[in-house]
């Protein structure tokens, strides 16, 4: 007799299927109650893609593309389908790599190494040949193989960087996607066809191009292509740096530790980063009339070690550097706006004195000599304990905030007096050519490091109020990235090995029955492609040491 499962949906309803049924078949039956289309699954807690089939009696909560998880996964599956069509239109004699570089507005940065030049007439190849895959719905198929035969594989296809990073693959087996007799490896789960990723555009762009897709608020809508140039900079020069090293992947990543090991690499690294915090105290130095610099970046970004740096560096160049946390200037508790949940909004500008913010940044201007309050987060009011300052001739001020590069933080104060820094950890390193490590999960995996050591604050809860702090970031500091006077690139190319050995503990203390559990064993996949190395040849002053410890600087 054949076997029958009892599915509970997340409303309640119950209904039997006969053993052999897929996810897809349920989720095609169930499409209709979404508005956006049904992507993965959550069996009884756990992940799954569609072309699995039910093997028990479960709850199945449906992922759609308008859910992180299911945004991630249309990207990555547009970056697979890309590529065949990359190889499919030029013909695989014109081409030696396709690389995936980083995100570009909405998009992703793309470059064709090999015979021709990409022009208009090649992109529009490629966009047709991606419609055409779309049109005829091809499947994903996904099959295991023994990781060595995975080296082989890729070998023959002439994909060395995945050659490299699996010759360091601890699991004995791969998983591998094929579509139409085109194979690769990605890190994650894959759509079930070429049929739902329907919305995408490309666009020609610096020395390769973008393929632009929708945002996770509006999976169904491509917006328009709004490059960031100053971003885009900032994100060529570090893949410069690595490609110096000769260190693109984490393949490539892992050989330099067993072939030479780490310090040579760790000094080389930090060096750069030296150069170029030097550089930007040199251009301040240069503007004469800079009075007040203003840091901002996201989360985990090394804010508070770079001002340090920075300022070390202004003091070489004859200033007299002042620290001055924005934060300092919060309202008292009984006046923070509230969210639409009815909790108090740090985050929003209103959240901040800006009269007298820019009153007392004036007052310093002037000349006058001003009381700097400090803010007691624990009574949730603003203090004044005597901390005056007065700006003599080589005096600036170094302020670091979110807000800092919103013009209405410091509308009363002069532009020619302001010099303005965005920093963030910008990951340059790749899994693969194909694979691209996105810069949110480098700065997730710091801020559980960080707060694990200094807040006592469990993964779990970091990962659980992730999305609330990425919302921020994406209000309150990415809409004014390009007001920047300048960028730093805070990412190390060597961080994710040395992290790895304090988060990885941290992760596995994630019981499966809590939500940030499919978060947790992402991200320890994903980390389980990196050799570890010590931290023993990390500098004190190394942005790093803001997030394992053991830092010469207070932070």
């Amino acid at each position: 007799m054949q076997k029958v499962y009892t599915v509970t949906f997340p409303d309640g309803e119950k209904k039997c299927y006969p053993d052999g049924t897929t996810y897809l078949e349920i989720a095609k039956e169930r499409q209709s109650m979404y508005e956006n289309d049904i992507v993965l699954v959550v069996d009884n807690g756990k992940l799954k893609e569609l072309f699995k089939e039910v093997e028990h009696d479960c709850e199945l909560v449906f992922v759609t593309t308008g859910d992180n998880a299911g945004h991630k996964t249309y990207k990555r599956s547009m970056s697979f389908l890309l590529v065949k069509a990359v190889y499919d239109a030029l013909g695989h004699e014109h081409v030696d790599k396709v690389r995936i570089h980083y995100s570009v507005d909405q998009g992703l940065y793309c470059i064709i190494e090999g015979n021709r030049k990409v022009d208009e007439e090649i992109l529009e190849k490629i966009e047709n040949r991606m419609i055409e895959i779309i049109r005829e719905d091809m499947p994903f198929c996904k099959r295991s193989i023994q990781t060595d035969e995975a080296v082989d594989l890729f070998h023959k296809y002439g994909m060395y960087d995945k050659e490299e990073l699996f010759r360091y693959r601890r699991s004995s087996r791969v998983n591998i996607y094929r579509m139409n007799g085109f194979e690769d490896y990605n890190y994650g789960y894959m759509v079930p066809s070429a049929g739902y990723l329907r919305y995408f555009s490309l666009h020609l762009y610096d020395e390769g191009f973008v393929i632009q897709m929708p945002t996770l608020q509006d999976p169904r809508i491509v917006p328009p292509f709004r490059p960031q140039k100053k971003l885009f900079d900032v994100l060529k020069e570090s893949t410069k740096w690595g490609d110096m090293l000769g260190i693109e992947t984490v393949g490539a990543l892992n050989s330099e530790i067993t072939r030479a090991g780490a310090q040579n690499m760790v000094l080389v690294q930090e060096a750069q980063q030296e150069k170029k915090i030097a550089e930007i105290a040199e251009m301040i130095k240069n503007r004469k009339n800079i009075k007040f610099i203003l840091i901002a970046g996201p989360s985990s970004s090394g804010k508070t070690t770079f001002s340090h740096r920075l300022s070390i560096q202004l003091r070489v160049n004859g200033m007299r550097p002042h620290p001055l946390a924005v934060d300092n200037y919060f309202v008292d508790r009984e006046h923070t706006p509230k969210d639409e949940k009815g909790n108090y909004d740090f985050e929003c500008l209103e959240a901040i004195d800006i009269k007298q913010f820019n009153e007392d940044l004036r007052g310093l201007l002037e000349g006058r000599e001003v009381e700097i309050p400090t803010f007691d987060f624990v009574t949730g009011q603003r203090k004044y304990n005597g901390h005056r300052i007065r700006m003599e001739e080589n005096d600036i001020l170094v302020i670091e905030g979110i807000h800092c590069l919103n013009p209405e933080l410091t509308k009363m104060l002069p532009g020619e007096n302001k010099f303005r820094i965005y920093i963030s950890a910008l990951t340059q390193l790749n899994v693969d050519e194909h694979n691209r490590i996105p810069t949110t999960d480098g700065r997730l995996i710091r801020r559980i490091v960080r707060d694990a050591r200094t807040r006592g604050t469990p993964a779990d809860r970091t990962i659980a109020m992730w999305y609330s702090v990425r919302r921020g970031e994406e209000r309150n500091i990415f809409p004014y990235q390009e007001e920047a006077d300048i960028m730093f690139n805070s990412a190390l190319i060597y961080e994710l090995a040395v992290l790895k050995q304090y988060v990885e503990p941290l992760l596995f203390g994630i019981c499966p029955d809590t939500p940030a559990y499919p978060e947790a064993k992402r991200l320890l996949k994903f980390l389980d492609y990196f050799l570890g190395i010590g931290s023993d040849n990390i500098p004190a002053n190394s942005l790093l040491r803001e997030f394992i410890g053991g830092g010469c600087f207070e932070v």
